[in-house]
Parts: C-alpha cells; sequence; structure tokens
C-alpha cells in the first residue's frame, strides 16, 4: 500500500478521498489554486501545495505542475478525483512515466471509452446493446442532417467528447436541425475543444439507469445499479439505488453487460456503464442500451456504497497498489435504499443560474451523510463548479430512505447564497417520485409546480424583525425601555424582489407583538426558546444585514435603513446586467436594434455553462456598454435599452 498520494483535484471529492486515505493510514496531499487558499480540503490535507491561479487552466489541469508536486512531496500515486485531469489518457501516461502510479483506469482504457463513436463500435463488438445512431466522423451538416431523418425524430445531438449535458440538444422536428446542431457544435467546442457530434434516436420514455462497475485489470464486477432519471437538461439532480422497478432478471442482464464492457477494454478500477433505458412498459431485458463508460468515480458513488456497504476509494487504492479485486460477484449484495441529492448555489425561479456569495453559514442534520468540500465562511467561486454538498439517506426501504431524505433537506441550512434546496424539497415530496414513476422528463413536465415557492409567512417574517431589531439574544431586562429605544418602531426589510414593513412593539426583553399585513404575531421567550404565537421559532441566523430563517428551507431578508434605501430607478429594467462574473462569449445587440421581450441579446460564459441574457421588455437598444470577448464582473452593466418614453419619441 502507498504510504503517500496526491488528489489532483478540490472541493467535496478531494475531501472524499482524504477521508478514505487518512482512515487507511495514508498520508495525503493536497493541491490548490490562488482562489483555495484556505479551502476545506487544504485544511484537511496532510501537505497542500500550491500549483497556480484560480482559473482550472492555470492551476488543477496543469497536469506538469500536479506530477512535480506529487514528486516533492514524496508521493507514489496520483488519485485524479472526477473533472479536471481524471479522464485525461495524456496526463496518465505522464504520470505512469514519472515513475508513479494513477488511481484509476489505463490511458488505453480512458482512450477506448473517451469518444463516444469510438466508445459504441467497442461495445458492439462486445455485445453490448446500443443506441440506434450515427457515430461516424463525417460532419457535414446536410449529412447530419440526413442521418437524423434516416433515425427517424425526435433524435438526439450529442458532443462526440461531452459530458454532464454540455453539447447536447433535442430536436423533435426536421426544420429545427440545423440550430441546433450550430448550438450543440458551438458549445461543445467550448468545453472540451472538439465540435464534433454523434446523432442518436430519442426514447420517448427514458430511464437513465447506470452500473457501477469495479475491475482489477483482468476481471470485473459490478456493484449493481443506480437511477439517475431524474435531471434537469440533462444534469443529474437526484440520484438513487437500487432502481425502482428493477427485477432480478433485468438486473442480471444488465449487470453482465455492464462487466463484459470493462473487461472488453481491460478496465481497472472504479467506472460507470451508463445505459438509456426505455421505461414505457416497466423494465426488459431487451430495454436498454449503452449511453457511455465514465472511467472515474463518480459523483453519485455515496448511493452505491450506502447499500452495498463497500468504500469505493479504498478499493481504488487497493487494486491501485496491485492487489486483486477485493469480493467477487457473489459476496456483493443489496442492502435497503439509498437517495443522494446535489445541493447547488443557483438561483431556481432564474431559471436554476448559478450564484456565487459567501456562505454565511452552513450546516446538515446529525445522521444524514453529506459530502462537501466549503463550510461556513467560505466561498463560492465563480471559476468553479457552484456544488455545495451531496447528500445521502439510506433506509431499508425505499419509502423510508425518501422520508429521511426529505427530512434532512427540511434541516439543512445555508445561507449566504441561493440554492436549489426548497427544489430538491419539493421533488422529493413529489407523488410520482415517490412512487417510483420517474424518468428522464418528469422534471420538464412539472417544472412550474417544482419551482413554485412558498413565499414568507407572516410568522417568519416576525422572526426576521426580531432579528433585525437584536432582541433573539436579549440580556438586559431593560431592552426596550430606554428613552433612545422606543416602544413602537417600525423594521423594513427586503425578501427578494419585495420591500415589508412591520410594527414591533416591545413589551419586555422577552414579549413583543409584531405587526405584519394587519396581523398581528405575538412572540414570546420561555425558558431560551422563542415562540411565534404559540408556534416554536425556526433557527435564524442574521450576518450583517442578511437574515436567513431557516423555515421553507432558508428565507432570506435584509434589513433595509431607512436613511439609506436604494430606491431603484423606474427605468432599471432597461439595463441588462452581468448576473455573475464571466465571459461575454457573444453580444448579438446593436445600437438602434428593436427588440421584444425574451429576445436572446447576449451569451456569457460563466461556471462551467452558456447562460444567455435575455431582453426584459420590448424596446429599442440605446447603448451596448461591453464589447464580445471581454472578462465581466457581476452586475457589470451590458446592455441598456431606451425609456419607454424616448422610444416612442
Amino acid at each position: 500500500m502507498f504510504d503517500t498520494i496526491l488528489i489532483a483535484n478540490r472541493g467535496e471529492i478531494a475531501c472524499r478521498v482524504m477521508e478514505t486515505a487518512q482512515a487507511m493510514g495514508v498520508r495525503s496531499v493536497a493541491v490548490y489554486s490562488d482562489a483555495d487558499r484556505t479551502a476545506r480540503h487544504v485544511e484537511m490535507a496532510d501537505v497542500a501545495v500550491h500549483i497556480g491561479g484560480a482559473a482550472p487552466a492555470e492551476s488543477y489541469l496543469r497536469g506538469d505542475v500536479i506530477i512535480a508536486a506529487a514528486k516533492e512531496t514524496g508521493a507514489q500515486a496520483i488519485h485524479p478525483g472526477y473533472g479536471f485531469l481524471s479522464e485525461n489518457p495524456d496526463f496518465v501516461e505522464a504520470v505512469e512515466a514519472a515513475g508513479l502510479t494513477f488511481i484509476g483506469p489505463s490511458a488505453k482504457a480512458i482512450r477506448a471509452m473517451g469518444l463516444k463513436d469510438a466508445a459504441k463500435a467497442v461495445m458492439e463488438e462486445a455485445g453490448v446493446p446500443v443506441v440506434p445512431g450515427y457515430h461516424g466522423d463525417t460532419q457535414n451538416p446536410a449529412f447530419l442532417a440526413d442521418q437524423a431523418k434516416e433515425i427517424g425524430y425526435p433524435v438526439l445531438i450529442k458532443a462526440v467528447a461531452g459530458g454532464g449535458g454540455k453539447g447536447m440538444r433535442l430536436v423533435e422536428r426536421p426544420e429545427a436541425f440545423g440550430e441546433a446542431l450550430n448550438s450543440a457544435q458551438g458549445e461543445a467546442k467550448t468545453a472540451f475543444g472538439n465540435e464534433a457530434v454523434l446523432i442518436e434516436k430519442y426514447i420517448q420514455q427514458p430511464r437513465h439507469i447506470e452500473l457501477q462497475v469495479f475491475g482489477d485489470g483482468k476481471r470485473a464486477v459490478h456493484l449493481y445499479e443506480r437511477d439517475c432519471s431524474l435531471q434537469r437538461r440533462h444534469q443529474k439532480v437526484i440520484e438513487e439505488a437500487p432502481a425502482p422497478g428493477m427485477t432480478d432478471e433485468v438486473r442480471a442482464a444488465m449487470g453482465a453487460a455492464a462487466v463484459r464492457a470493462a473487461e472488453a477494454i481491460g478496465y481497472k478500477g472504479a467506472g460507470t456503464v451508463e445505459f438509456i433505458v426505455d421505461g414505457s412498459d416497466g423494465l426488459r431485458p431487451d430495454g436498454f442500451w449503452f449511453m457511455e463508460m465514465n472511467t472515474r468515480l463518480q459523483v453519485e458513488h455515496p448511493v452505491t456504497e450506502a447499500i452495498t456497504g463497500v468504500d469505493l476509494v479504498e478499493w481504488q487504492l487497493r487494486v491501485a497498489a496491485g492487489e486483486g479485486l477485493p469480493k467477487k460477484q457473489e459476496d456483493l449484495s443489496i442492502n435497503g435504499h439509498a437517495f443522494e441529492a446535489r445541493l447547488y448555489a443557483e438561483d431556481v425561479p432564474k431559471g436554476f443560474l448559478p450564484a456565487t456569495g459567501r456562505l454565511a453559514h452552513l450546516a446538515f442534520p446529525e445522521g444524514t451523510r453529506a459530502d462537501t468540500g466549503v463550510r461556513s465562511g467560505d466561498e463560492i467561486s465563480p471559476h468553479y463548479d457552484p456544488m455545495i454538498a451531496k447528500i445521502t439517506t439510506h433506509g431499508p426501504t425505499r419509502a423510508v430512505a425518501l422520508q429521511r431524505l426529505d427530512a434532512a433537506l427540511a434541516h439543512t441550512q445555508v445561507a449566504g447564497t441561493v440554492t436549489n434546496l426548497a427544489f430538491l424539497g419539493a421533488l422529493s415530496r413529489h407523488r410520482g417520485f415517490a412512487s417510483g414513476n420517474v424518468d428522464t422528463g418528469l422534471i420538464a413536465r412539472d417544472l412550474d409546480s417544482l419551482v413554485d415557492m412558498d413565499d414568507a409567512t407572516p410568522q417568519d417574517i416576525a422572526l426576521a424583525v426580531l432579528s433585525a431589531a437584536g432582541l433573539l439574544e436579549v440580556q438586559d431586562t431593560a431592552t426596550g425601555f430606554t428613552l433612545w429605544q422606543p416602544l413602537n418602531r417600525q423594521i423594513i426589510l427586503r425578501h427578494g424582489e419585495k420591500e415589508i414593513t412591520a410594527t414591533l412593539r416591545s413589551l419586555s426583553c422577552v414579549a413583543h407583538d409584531i405587526e405584519v399585513d394587519g396581523e398581528t404575531i405575538e412572540a414570546r421567550c420561555h425558558g431560551g426558546r422563542w415562540m411565534l404565537s404559540g408556534a416554536v421559532a425556526p433557527p435564524v441566523v442574521a450576518t450583517g444585514d442578511l437574515i436567513t430563517v431557516f423555515a421553507q428551507y432558508g428565507l432570506a431578508f435584509h434589513r433595509v435603513d431607512p436613511l439609506d434605501r436604494d430606491m431603484q430607478a423606474a427605468g432599471h429594467a432597461s439595463l441588462i446586467e452581468a448576473p455573475m462574473p464571466g465571459l461575454l462569449k457573444a453580444l448579438f445587440a446593436k445600437a438602434g436594434q428593436v427588440v421584444q421581450a425574451g429576445d436572446r441579446l447576449a451569451v456569457l460564459e460563466a461556471m462551467k455553462m452558456e447562460h444567455s441574457l435575455l431582453a426584459p421588455r420590448d424596446g429599442v437598444v440605446a447603448e451596448v456598454l461591453a464589447s464580445q470577448g471581454m472578462q465581466v464582473e457581476a452586475g457589470a452593466a451590458l446592455i441598456k435599452l431606451a425609456d419607454e418614453d424616448e422610444a416612442a419619441a
């Protein structure tokens, strides 16, 4: 076994690998960028090495610098985590050329699965069923359009070197093919440096079921399936294991196919074989097809660990160190059910726009597995994926595991940035999902109800008012009765786009009445616990002017100073601003141009994705304040529309 390994990654996966390595007595070396100097994975490591600037190209993608750090610190092996260099065969060869061990598959295996078209050819030869489609080298648009017509609409355009939904477009009719192809190729070129695409038949009621495999270079086993059907824009949201509705017959067929796939390329380490499954008439042994193989540890591996009792990172280290497979297929079994929800910093009502910000507070309920790379006080950086944590629950049955997930989400506390926590909670309570009736279109079909967030109640507002007034931690029994603090006063809060004015009447340091929208909430403190009109008050955290009430998955309020109120101009809707730091990749607006609400005026590239900036209303472009190719900060003014009276004149 190695005595020292370097983890060539950051965030929650770096922390996850370190936990197992250190439990095995293996010393861990972290690498970090300028943006990660004080990150959690740096703090956890035995040794940490600075490797460059904040942008991945200046740090986590610098294979030569990472290898040098490994040699300097005495590491014998490098664990890549996932993302960054984890599936880069050139990096694997460089690691081995330096006399180090790569904790993962061979460069040959990665190359075999790295391009979707080549991978499908290998799978067909190994007897693994593949989706009907075109996987050839010809990329002429007219030729690809003909192939799509021959396959039959609807079809999926997919980046050959893709992943995570990037470079993927669903096309439902021939006349939409050309524009979708251009869009997919452009995104693929940006994300992967390769604009080549393939065309596949789109399964109408698809389910995404993947098999966890593990090999030692000669033999392989599978550790059962995960259902990853709950997706938004082809990105996984909640995963579970095992798959609902799975039968022994179908599991045996899919497991055998996954093992054949792994053994066909001499696979070593942890990997995932992903299948698209026809869920229109239940699961069938002849109703699944190979999509791709991820030649690394997956984000959602905790659910597999929960139902099998296997530590996949421990297996990775043991096999990379020269041991054979720790268990045979017949030694593996399923225990209960598990779910994993991905908690992101993103603004759900604004189209799931990735968000940044400082985490004023972060806490998870006891008894819940929470894989995270951040802590209270940490910054969600615009340079990396905005994942905050993966929340995993386990139970003896699917119903119990899902109930535990719902409770875990309800008691997770995040303050300082917007998140998808309420959206995850809505999914965990979705009737169709609870019944196991899932497919990849569920979120899109029910999106309106899933993002329809409840507004703050008068009780929630009253608690925020008490916090804003500094009355929740009162020690002085005379508070509320000093000459400079009147019995009645107004407190102004902002909640989202809404401004709220409440009247606070202090009766004593432990008794207050708060009037909100004509309703009076009685706040009373008994034995150190606040009650709001007889109900126990939820937790609350205040940082500066930000107050977060942990009800309804976290409600953010900002205290408004009446002497320094930001009276926004009536024409604010005329200004299009950058929602986050990023690269202004495309600019379509020109001065004098007539636009309609919803027209795409620019494309901002940030947090590994492209974001379209749309016209907020009908009007005329008065001024373009930025240029294509600029790196802009959050809030930067990009395009100004003429005031409506000016446009009319």
